[in-house]
């Protein structure tokens, strides 16, 4: 009985001293662009092969990088023919053409930090508004909080809307 305590207060010992307190905290990034065309397709431009204008990814080259637009489906991208890959979300409420929901950490993976990202899509005449809001929790900090909101309006205003301008002509 001796011995056991001893070990058990000695791995005790040892697995506090593993310990690293990181900031917690909270944080609202929201970014909105109005685009030619109907909500219907914007979305389904933002959607399912986002390869062509979604320019931040784990692997050099990847295979595919796509939203699979409805309920449970991934946020996805796949490395190779093997399998391997990175899933950064998973659809969580999907309304084509009016919401698009997921959850996960996008490129964030290996952090304590969890992401709820919103696609609003609202008819202008004959052009939508797409409003993304992120709701960005854990392991952050306002520094860290910044960078996300600067990555979202590249992705909407410079990387996404391009892409859909030329797409339209």
């Amino acid at each position: 009985m001796k011995q056991t305590l001893f070990v058990l207060l000695t791995f005790t010992v040892a697995s506090f001293a593993e310990l690293t307190q990181h900031p917690m905290g909270g944080y609202t990034v929201t970014q909105s662009a109005v685009l030619s065309g109907a909500p219907e397709a914007v979305f389904d431009a933002m959607t399912d092969d986002i390869l062509p204008w979604w320019d931040h990814h784990f692997s050099d080259s990847p295979r595919a990088l796509k939203i699979e637009p409805w309920a449970g489906g991934r946020f996805i991208e796949e490395f190779d023919d093997k399998g391997n890959g990175v899933l950064h979300a998973t659809v969580i409420y999907c309304d084509r053409g009016k919401v698009l929901r997921y959850d996960g950490p996008l490129g964030t993976s290996g952090r304590a930090i969890n992401m709820v990202t919103t696609y609003e899509y609202t008819p202008k005449g004959d052009s939508t508004e797409v409003k993304v809001t992120v709701n960005i929790s854990g392991q952050i900090d306002e520094e860290h909080a910044s960078r996300v909101d600067g990555v979202w309006r590249h992705f909407l205003i410079e990387a996404f809307k391009p892409y859909w301008e030329s797409q339209k002509k």
